[in-house]
This record gives structure tokens, sequence and C-alpha cells, in this order.
């Protein structure tokens, strides 16, 4: 009896959800002024040391409670409508829930992203007490070896205990691509999320300069073979990731700063985690007017651009406002021209950087 009625909770759960997700998109069509989804890290320091990342350190404090919630306040009263919490490992944040529930508070979408190490029923049950709306957890491989522990051997209770406890949607990412041991791990990995009643992501790894590199043949088959398992969820909205996997140029407008925002631990609003610096300006000033500007401005980084969220954050808005303006840094009130190619962030530690996993 009890397996009916969470049965029956979790699709009431997820018929309200879909609702408030379809009301995003008709808020995006009707108005540009407002962004859609903003990432922000409430806590830099992760339990983990992927070799491939560049978004995390092993010694920062979280955020404190407060100054997360002006965050949040802030976001909302700019018309945010998806708010997906990121870092570091965002588990090891002490009061990760009170910041969910604010979120949640005023109505916008919550996502969190993990690396599931932490995920135990109880904690799970929190984040259902929280409101949280989606999760995604990226897992690199099958067996854990020196570039990852994000391992389906490692993670399969965790996503176990996700499929018993969770009222929330789950995600699964897997990646392909240059670096990989062995590219059928993502499909291994992808299978294992959809029998779980999960949707599964895949994302591209491009090489070591920043650059887009082409899969090889075998990849190119995988690449195809996720693309199937995808087909609900998220991955619908991944065909830019075609031109990605041949290493071509996609043709498209990035919103990054306008439609999409990156707010690092700092407080600062930044295009994405690959381009931190631009246009650099506190959270607690950004305006209308600096959304409107960021999305006419022109994005040199985008025809290589490989970041996921920012391509579907786009999505709504292709077909509209071409963008006229150059890229600017702010410091201090100073706006200074951006370099005439914004080039993403590397990791120190590896000559190889995940993308479109975020």
């Amino acid at each position: 009896m009890s397996g009916l009625k969470n049965k029956f909770r979790r699709h009431i759960k997820a018929a309200s959800r879909k609702l408030r997700e379809i009301k995003m998109v008709a808020k995006g069509l009707v108005s540009t002024d407002h962004p859609i989804q903003v990432h922000i890290i409430p806590m830099r320091r992760c339990n983990l040391s992927c070799t491939y990342c560049n978004e995390y350190d092993d010694f920062s404090d979280p955020v404190p409670l407060e100054e997360m919630y002006r965050r949040v306040d802030k976001l909302a009263a700019l018309g945010t409508t998806l708010v997906t919490i990121s870092g570091g490992e965002t588990l090891l944040h002490p009061q990760l829930d009170e910041i969910i529930a604010r979120i949640r508070k005023h109505g916008i979408l919550s996502g969190l992203i993990t690396n599931g190490y932490l995920l135990t029923a109880k904690r799970i049950q929190q984040l259902n007490d929280a409101g949280l709306d989606h999760l995604q957890i990226s897992i690199d491989n099958v067996l854990p070896d020196d570039v990852s522990k994000k391992s389906l051997k490692v993670l399969d209770k965790k996503l176990q205990l996700l499929r018993e406890h969770a009222d929330f949607h789950v995600n699964i990412n897997s990646v392909i691509g240059a670096g990989v041991k062995d590219q059928r791990d993502a499909v291994t990995i992808g299978k294992r999320a959809v029998e779980l009643g999960f949707t599964s992501t895949v994302g591209l790894i491009h090489d070591g300069t920043g650059q887009l590199k082409p899969l090889d043949d075998q990849a190119q088959s995988i690449f195809r073979e996720m693309k199937k398992l995808g087909k609900h969820g998220y991955a619908r909205f991944n065909a830019f990731q075609d031109n990605i996997a041949l290493g071509r140029a996609n043709d498209w407008r990035c919103r990054a700063g306008a439609r999409y925002l990156y707010i690092c631990e700092d407080g600062l609003v930044h295009y994405c985690s690959q381009q931190r610096g631009f246009p650099g300006i506190p959270l607690a000033e950004y305006s209308v007017d600096d959304v409107r500007r960021e999305f006419l401005t022109h994005k040199s980084c985008a025809p290589n651009c490989t970041i996921s969220c920012v391509h579907q954050t786009s999505i709504v808005d292709f077909w509209r406002a071409p963008q006229t303006l150059e890229s600017h840094k702010v410091f201090r009130g100073a706006a200074h021209p951006a370099p005439s190619e914004l080039v993403q962030i590397k990791a120190e530690q590896t000559a190889e950087e995940s993308v479109g996993a975020d």
C-alpha cells in the first residue's frame, strides 16, 4: 500500500514540476528581460579531485547562509525561473536544504548538481522536504581510475537509493571523447540510468587547448547510441552536440549574462563556469539593464562552445534579436573590452577538460 502511495505522490509532484517548467518556457518566450537559468555556487570545496575539473578547491569555506539568502532573493527580484546549485560539492554546504527551500519559496524551480558520494536515504528525504526539483550526477566511468572516482561501481548503490526515495527528477550524465579510457562506459552508464527510471545525457570532451576535437569512428557510434538513450528530458535540446561531435562550429546566439548567469562564491556574475571574469559584476548590483545589454552582446567563444546549459537556455531566443554589441569586462565601475577571443578556462592538473556536463 505504501508503494502505491509513493508512486501516486511522485506522479503528482512530477505533474506539478512539469507545469512549472511549461510556465518557465512561456515566460521566457513572452519577455527577454529576465534570466531563465542561473547556476549559483555556495561551496567551492569538493571531497574529490577529478583531474579534468577546474571548478573546485580543497579548502574554501561555505558561503554564509544569510549571504546565500540575499543572492537568491536578488535572483528572484530579477525574475529568474530556474536556479541550479553547483560547486565544488554542493552537499558539503551545511545549510544546503535551507538554500533550496529559499529558492522554492520564491516559486523558482530548483536544481542541484552533486557527485553523489554523500547521498544517503536520510539525505535524499531531506532534499525532498526542501522541495528540490532536479538533481544531476555526472558519472565518468564504470570503474574508478586515476582521472575520476565518479564511477558507476562506486555510485550504483547511491542511484538505487535515489530510485527508492527521491521525489525529484534525476538525470545521470556520462562522457565520451578524447581521454576517455573506455568509450563504451558511457553506454553502460546511460542504460543503467534508464533502467532505474532516470533520464540520461552525455557530455563531450574536447582537447587540451580548449578547442573542438572530432570524435573518432567508435566514439561517433557510441554518441549516436547515447542520443537514442537520451530521447527524453534535457537531451531533447542537445542538437548542438551533433556539430561538436564532428569538430564543427555552431552558429548560434549565446545569451550568457542575460538568460543564463553563473554566480561564483564571491557573488559575481559571469557568462559561465569557463568564462569567469566576464562581465564580472556583483550580483547585488546586477540590473535589468545588464540583462538587456548582455542579451545583445556577441560572445566570440560561442562558435566552439560546448557548455550544454548555456546552449539549452539560449534555445528559447534563437530566432530573435541579432547580437550587435561586443563583450566587455566590468571592473570597479569601468568597462574594459574583452579579448578578441574569449577562451575557456583550463584545468591546471591535466590537458583535458570535461564539458557539456554542467
